[in-house]
Protein backbone atom coordinates (compact mmCIF):
# COMPACT_ATOMS: atom_id res chain seq x y z
CA UNK A 1 0.00 0.00 0.00
CA UNK A 2 1.08 3.61 -0.59
CA UNK A 3 1.67 5.27 2.76
CA UNK A 4 2.42 8.77 1.49
CA UNK A 5 3.43 10.65 -1.64
CA UNK A 6 4.90 14.13 -1.35
CA UNK A 7 6.40 16.67 -3.74
CA UNK A 8 9.37 18.72 -2.52
CA UNK A 9 10.88 21.86 -4.02
CA UNK A 10 13.73 23.87 -2.52
CA UNK A 11 13.60 21.60 0.51
CA UNK A 12 9.92 22.24 1.29
CA UNK A 13 6.83 20.16 0.69
CA UNK A 14 4.54 21.75 -1.86
CA UNK A 15 1.07 21.11 -3.18
CA UNK A 16 1.14 18.55 -5.93
CA UNK A 17 -0.84 15.75 -7.57
CA UNK A 18 -1.81 12.94 -5.24
CA UNK A 19 -1.07 10.36 -7.92
CA UNK A 20 2.66 9.66 -7.93
CA UNK A 21 2.74 9.32 -11.73
CA UNK A 22 1.38 12.84 -12.17
CA UNK A 23 3.62 14.16 -9.39
CA UNK A 24 6.73 12.68 -11.00
CA UNK A 25 5.76 14.06 -14.40
CA UNK A 26 5.23 17.51 -12.87
CA UNK A 27 8.63 17.74 -11.16
CA UNK A 28 10.41 16.48 -14.26
CA UNK A 29 8.60 19.02 -16.41
CA UNK A 30 9.49 21.81 -13.98
CA UNK A 31 13.10 20.66 -13.80
CA UNK A 32 13.36 21.04 -10.05
CA UNK A 33 12.30 19.22 -6.92
CA UNK A 34 11.60 15.54 -6.35
CA UNK A 35 8.87 13.13 -5.33
CA UNK A 36 9.07 10.97 -2.20
CA UNK A 37 6.75 7.98 -2.29
CA UNK A 38 6.48 5.53 0.59
CA UNK A 39 5.16 1.96 0.29
CA UNK A 40 4.54 -0.60 3.03
CA UNK A 41 4.56 -4.36 2.44
CA UNK A 42 3.55 -4.08 -1.23
CA UNK A 43 2.39 -7.11 -3.17
CA UNK A 44 3.79 -7.85 -6.58
CA UNK A 45 0.65 -6.54 -8.26
CA UNK A 46 0.74 -3.31 -6.23
CA UNK A 47 4.38 -2.75 -7.08
CA UNK A 48 4.08 -3.33 -10.84
CA UNK A 49 2.62 0.11 -11.58
CA UNK A 50 5.28 1.94 -9.56
CA UNK A 51 8.05 -0.12 -11.10
CA UNK A 52 6.83 0.68 -14.59
CA UNK A 53 6.42 4.39 -13.87
CA UNK A 54 9.86 4.78 -12.31
CA UNK A 55 11.51 2.41 -14.83
CA UNK A 56 12.97 0.28 -12.06
CA UNK A 57 15.25 -2.62 -12.91
CA UNK A 58 13.48 -6.03 -12.80
CA UNK A 59 16.08 -7.50 -10.44
CA UNK A 60 15.63 -4.63 -7.98
CA UNK A 61 11.85 -4.99 -8.23
CA UNK A 62 12.09 -8.70 -7.46
CA UNK A 63 14.25 -7.99 -4.41
CA UNK A 64 11.86 -5.29 -3.18
CA UNK A 65 8.80 -7.53 -3.44
CA UNK A 66 10.23 -10.76 -2.01
CA UNK A 67 12.22 -9.05 0.79
CA UNK A 68 14.58 -11.06 3.04
CA UNK A 69 17.56 -9.44 1.34
CA UNK A 70 21.04 -8.84 2.65
CA UNK A 71 21.95 -5.17 3.26
CA UNK A 72 23.45 -3.95 0.00
CA UNK A 73 23.72 -1.16 -2.53
CA UNK A 74 23.14 -1.86 -6.23
CA UNK A 75 23.58 0.64 -9.04
CA UNK A 76 21.44 0.32 -12.16
CA UNK A 77 21.14 2.46 -15.26
CA UNK A 78 18.52 4.87 -13.89
CA UNK A 79 18.46 4.22 -10.17
CA UNK A 80 20.35 3.30 -7.04
CA UNK A 81 18.84 0.49 -4.96
CA UNK A 82 19.70 0.24 -1.27
CA UNK A 83 18.60 -2.42 1.20
CA UNK A 84 18.78 -1.81 4.95
CA UNK A 85 17.79 -3.93 7.93
CA UNK A 86 15.93 -2.14 10.71
CA UNK A 87 16.19 -3.25 14.33
CA UNK A 88 14.12 -2.67 17.45
CA UNK A 89 14.66 -3.77 21.05
CA UNK A 90 11.73 -5.08 23.12
CA UNK A 91 12.42 -4.72 26.86
CA UNK A 92 9.43 -6.83 27.90
CA UNK A 93 11.10 -10.03 26.68
CA UNK A 94 14.61 -8.66 26.05
CA UNK A 95 14.46 -9.54 22.36
CA UNK A 96 15.50 -7.86 19.10
CA UNK A 97 13.23 -7.85 16.06
CA UNK A 98 14.53 -7.21 12.56
CA UNK A 99 12.63 -5.49 9.75
CA UNK A 100 13.58 -4.55 6.21
CA UNK A 101 13.70 -1.29 4.32
CA UNK A 102 14.48 -0.65 0.64
CA UNK A 103 15.23 2.71 -0.96
CA UNK A 104 15.13 3.47 -4.68
CA UNK A 105 17.00 6.66 -5.56
CA UNK A 106 16.67 8.38 -8.94
CA UNK A 107 17.17 11.73 -10.62
CA UNK A 108 13.93 13.25 -9.33
CA UNK A 109 12.44 10.71 -6.95
CA UNK A 110 13.06 8.58 -3.91
CA UNK A 111 10.91 5.55 -3.17
CA UNK A 112 10.93 3.74 0.17
CA UNK A 113 9.60 0.21 0.54
CA UNK A 114 9.33 -1.23 4.03
CA UNK A 115 8.65 -4.76 5.23
CA UNK A 116 7.77 -5.66 8.80
CA UNK A 117 6.56 -3.61 11.72
CA UNK A 118 9.95 -2.31 12.79
CA UNK A 119 10.01 0.66 10.42
CA UNK A 120 11.76 3.91 11.39
CA UNK A 121 9.83 5.93 8.78
CA UNK A 122 6.68 6.62 10.79
CA UNK A 123 7.95 9.94 12.12
CA UNK A 124 10.97 10.48 9.86
CA UNK A 125 9.11 12.31 7.10
CA UNK A 126 7.64 14.84 9.54
CA UNK A 127 11.02 15.40 11.20
CA UNK A 128 12.80 15.75 7.88
CA UNK A 129 10.26 18.28 6.60
CA UNK A 130 11.36 20.52 9.48
CA UNK A 131 14.88 20.61 7.94
CA UNK A 132 14.43 22.24 4.50
CA UNK A 133 18.14 23.03 4.29
CA UNK A 134 18.83 19.28 4.29
CA UNK A 135 15.99 18.36 1.93
CA UNK A 136 17.27 21.00 -0.47
CA UNK A 137 20.07 18.55 -1.39
CA UNK A 138 17.50 16.42 -3.21
CA UNK A 139 16.45 12.76 -2.98
CA UNK A 140 19.82 11.69 -1.56
CA UNK A 141 19.01 13.70 1.58
CA UNK A 142 16.14 11.29 2.25
CA UNK A 143 18.48 8.33 1.81
CA UNK A 144 20.93 9.92 4.26
CA UNK A 145 18.19 10.58 6.84
CA UNK A 146 16.98 6.98 6.57
CA UNK A 147 20.50 5.56 6.95
CA UNK A 148 21.19 7.87 9.88
CA UNK A 149 17.98 6.87 11.66
CA UNK A 150 18.56 3.14 11.05
CA UNK A 151 22.12 3.35 12.42
CA UNK A 152 20.89 5.35 15.43
CA UNK A 153 18.47 2.48 16.07
CA UNK A 154 21.44 0.12 15.93
CA UNK A 155 23.22 2.18 18.58
CA UNK A 156 20.18 2.01 20.88
CA UNK A 157 19.82 -1.75 20.39
CA UNK A 158 23.54 -2.32 20.95
CA UNK A 159 23.37 -0.33 24.21
CA UNK A 160 20.41 -2.39 25.44
CA UNK A 161 22.13 -5.64 24.51
CA UNK A 162 25.25 -4.54 26.37
CA UNK A 163 23.15 -3.88 29.48
CA UNK A 164 21.45 -7.27 29.20
CA UNK A 165 24.81 -8.98 28.76
CA UNK A 166 26.22 -7.31 31.88
CA UNK A 167 23.21 -8.57 33.86
CA UNK A 168 23.52 -12.06 32.40
CA UNK A 169 27.24 -12.16 33.11
CA UNK A 170 26.70 -11.14 36.75
CA UNK A 171 24.03 -13.81 37.13
CA UNK A 172 26.04 -16.57 35.48
CA UNK A 173 29.06 -16.00 37.69
CA UNK A 174 27.12 -15.47 40.89
CA UNK A 175 27.48 -18.11 43.66
CA UNK A 176 25.41 -21.19 43.03
CA UNK A 177 24.41 -22.90 39.84
CA UNK A 178 22.09 -21.08 37.42
CA UNK A 179 19.50 -23.37 35.82
CA UNK A 180 19.49 -23.34 32.01
CA UNK A 181 22.49 -21.01 31.83
CA UNK A 182 23.87 -22.54 28.64
CA UNK A 183 20.48 -22.28 26.89
CA UNK A 184 20.13 -18.63 27.91
CA UNK A 185 23.63 -17.78 26.70
CA UNK A 186 23.03 -19.57 23.42
CA UNK A 187 19.69 -17.77 22.92
CA UNK A 188 21.38 -14.44 23.61
CA UNK A 189 24.14 -15.29 21.16
CA UNK A 190 21.57 -16.08 18.46
CA UNK A 191 20.07 -12.61 18.92
CA UNK A 192 23.49 -11.00 18.62
CA UNK A 193 24.24 -13.04 15.48
CA UNK A 194 20.95 -11.96 13.88
CA UNK A 195 21.66 -8.35 14.82
CA UNK A 196 25.15 -8.69 13.38
CA UNK A 197 23.68 -9.84 10.04
CA UNK A 198 21.94 -6.48 9.87
CA UNK A 199 24.86 -4.25 10.85
CA UNK A 200 28.01 -5.79 9.36
CA UNK A 201 26.94 -6.05 5.68
CA UNK A 202 25.77 -2.42 5.76
CA UNK A 203 29.32 -1.17 6.24
CA UNK A 204 30.30 -1.58 2.59
CA UNK A 205 27.27 0.35 1.23
CA UNK A 206 27.81 3.04 3.87
CA UNK A 207 31.39 3.53 2.73
CA UNK A 208 30.35 3.60 -0.93
CA UNK A 209 27.84 6.36 -0.15
CA UNK A 210 30.69 8.52 1.13
CA UNK A 211 31.99 8.56 -2.45
CA UNK A 212 29.45 10.77 -4.18
CA UNK A 213 29.32 10.80 -7.95
CA UNK A 214 27.89 12.54 -10.93
CA UNK A 215 24.64 11.54 -12.62
CA UNK A 216 23.99 8.52 -14.80
CA UNK A 217 25.06 8.85 -18.38
CA UNK A 218 21.81 8.47 -20.36
CA UNK A 219 21.62 5.23 -22.28
CA UNK A 220 24.95 4.01 -20.95
CA UNK A 221 23.58 0.66 -19.76
CA UNK A 222 22.94 -0.94 -16.38
CA UNK A 223 25.62 -0.24 -13.87
CA UNK A 224 27.23 2.51 -15.97
CA UNK A 225 27.61 6.06 -14.77
CA UNK A 226 29.92 9.02 -14.96
CA UNK A 227 32.02 10.35 -12.12
CA UNK A 228 34.60 13.05 -11.67
CA UNK A 229 36.59 14.85 -9.05
CA UNK A 230 38.76 13.64 -6.24
CA UNK A 231 37.72 11.72 -3.18
CA UNK A 232 38.47 8.68 -1.14
CA UNK A 233 39.41 5.80 -3.36
CA UNK A 234 41.66 5.18 -6.28
CA UNK A 235 41.62 8.48 -8.14
CA UNK A 236 39.65 9.90 -11.05
CA UNK A 237 38.61 6.47 -12.34
CA UNK A 238 37.02 5.58 -9.02
CA UNK A 239 33.52 4.10 -9.05
CA UNK A 240 31.13 6.48 -7.37
CA UNK A 241 27.47 6.33 -6.36
CA UNK A 242 25.33 8.52 -8.65
CA UNK A 243 22.53 10.85 -7.54
CA UNK A 244 24.41 11.61 -4.33
CA UNK A 245 25.80 15.18 -4.38
CA UNK A 246 29.26 15.83 -3.01
CA UNK A 247 27.78 18.08 -0.32
CA UNK A 248 26.32 15.00 1.38
CA UNK A 249 29.63 13.14 1.65
CA UNK A 250 30.32 14.38 5.23
CA UNK A 251 26.81 13.30 6.26
CA UNK A 252 27.25 9.77 4.95
CA UNK A 253 30.74 9.66 6.44
CA UNK A 254 29.21 10.43 9.84
CA UNK A 255 26.77 7.54 9.34
CA UNK A 256 29.64 5.22 8.44
CA UNK A 257 31.53 6.28 11.58
CA UNK A 258 28.53 5.52 13.79
CA UNK A 259 28.02 2.19 12.04
CA UNK A 260 31.67 1.29 12.66
CA UNK A 261 31.10 1.99 16.36
CA UNK A 262 28.03 -0.28 16.34
CA UNK A 263 29.98 -3.06 14.65
CA UNK A 264 32.73 -2.79 17.25
CA UNK A 265 30.16 -3.17 20.04
CA UNK A 266 28.49 -6.12 18.30
CA UNK A 267 31.85 -7.79 17.72
CA UNK A 268 32.77 -7.40 21.39
CA UNK A 269 29.36 -8.75 22.45
CA UNK A 270 29.82 -11.80 20.24
CA UNK A 271 33.33 -12.50 21.56
CA UNK A 272 32.29 -11.97 25.16
CA UNK A 273 29.32 -14.30 24.78
CA UNK A 274 31.60 -16.99 23.38
CA UNK A 275 33.94 -16.50 26.35
CA UNK A 276 31.03 -16.60 28.82
CA UNK A 277 29.68 -19.78 27.24
CA UNK A 278 33.13 -21.44 27.45
CA UNK A 279 33.55 -20.26 31.03
CA UNK A 280 30.10 -21.57 31.94
CA UNK A 281 30.86 -24.98 30.43
CA UNK A 282 34.14 -25.06 32.35
CA UNK A 283 32.25 -24.03 35.48
CA UNK A 284 29.76 -26.86 34.98
CA UNK A 285 32.61 -29.32 34.40
CA UNK A 286 34.35 -28.23 37.61
CA UNK A 287 31.06 -28.48 39.52
CA UNK A 288 30.50 -31.98 38.17
CA UNK A 289 34.01 -32.98 39.24
CA UNK A 290 33.32 -31.61 42.72
CA UNK A 291 30.08 -33.56 42.86
CA UNK A 292 31.82 -36.75 41.76
CA UNK A 293 34.50 -36.30 44.44
CA UNK A 294 31.85 -35.84 47.09
CA UNK A 295 29.94 -38.88 45.92
CA UNK A 296 33.16 -40.95 45.87
CA UNK A 297 34.10 -39.77 49.37
CA UNK A 298 30.71 -40.65 50.84
CA UNK A 299 30.76 -43.97 49.00
CA UNK A 300 34.16 -44.74 50.60
CA UNK A 301 32.82 -43.82 54.03
CA UNK A 302 29.86 -46.18 53.55
CA UNK A 303 32.06 -48.96 52.16
CA UNK A 304 34.16 -49.38 55.32
CA UNK A 305 31.36 -50.39 57.76
CA UNK A 306 29.73 -52.38 54.97
CA UNK A 307 32.94 -54.36 54.43
CA UNK A 308 33.47 -55.05 58.16
CA UNK A 309 29.83 -56.02 58.69
CA UNK A 310 29.98 -58.19 55.60
CA UNK A 311 33.01 -60.08 56.90
CA UNK A 312 31.42 -60.77 60.25
CA UNK A 313 28.17 -61.72 58.60
CA UNK A 314 29.67 -64.71 56.75
CA UNK A 315 28.64 -67.05 59.65
CA UNK A 316 31.86 -69.07 59.89
CA UNK A 317 32.27 -70.89 63.21
CA UNK A 318 35.90 -70.00 63.81
CA UNK A 319 36.28 -66.23 63.42
CA UNK A 320 38.38 -63.94 65.63
CA UNK A 321 36.69 -62.25 68.56
CA UNK A 322 33.32 -63.94 68.00
CA UNK A 323 33.10 -65.23 71.57
CA UNK A 324 34.54 -62.12 73.24
CA UNK A 325 32.04 -59.97 75.15
CA UNK A 326 33.70 -56.83 73.81
CA UNK A 327 33.82 -58.06 70.16
CA UNK A 328 30.64 -56.31 69.03
CA UNK A 329 31.51 -52.91 70.56
CA UNK A 330 35.04 -53.28 69.17
CA UNK A 331 33.72 -53.84 65.65
CA UNK A 332 31.48 -50.78 65.95
CA UNK A 333 34.38 -48.73 67.32
CA UNK A 334 36.59 -49.88 64.43
CA UNK A 335 33.93 -48.83 61.91
CA UNK A 336 33.50 -45.44 63.56
CA UNK A 337 37.26 -44.86 63.85
CA UNK A 338 38.00 -45.70 60.23
CA UNK A 339 35.07 -43.58 59.01
CA UNK A 340 36.20 -40.66 61.18
CA UNK A 341 39.73 -40.89 59.81
CA UNK A 342 38.54 -41.04 56.21
CA UNK A 343 36.21 -38.09 56.80
CA UNK A 344 39.09 -35.99 58.13
CA UNK A 345 41.25 -37.06 55.19
CA UNK A 346 38.60 -36.18 52.58
CA UNK A 347 37.80 -32.91 54.35
CA UNK A 348 41.46 -31.88 54.30
CA UNK A 349 41.67 -32.77 50.60
CA UNK A 350 38.58 -30.64 49.80
CA UNK A 351 36.42 -33.56 48.71
CA UNK A 352 33.83 -32.86 51.43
Amino acid sequence: MIVDCGTYRAGRRTEGPEDFSDALEAVRAAGDGFVWIGLADPTEAEFDHAAEEFALHPLAVEDAVTAHQRPKLDIYQDSVFTVLKTAAYHPEDESVSIGELMVFLGDSYVMTVRHGEESPLKDLRAELEKQPELLAHGPAAVLYAICDLVVDQYLDVATELQTDLDELEAEIFSPGRVRGAAERIYGFKRQVVNFRKATFPLMEPALRLTRAGAGIAPGSGAGSWTGSGSGSGSGSGEVRVPYVPAELRPYFRDVADHLAKVNEVVESLDRLLSDILSANLAQVSVQQNDDMRKISAWAALAAVPTMIAGIYGMNFEHMPELRQPWGYPAALALMAGVCFGLHRLFKRAGWL
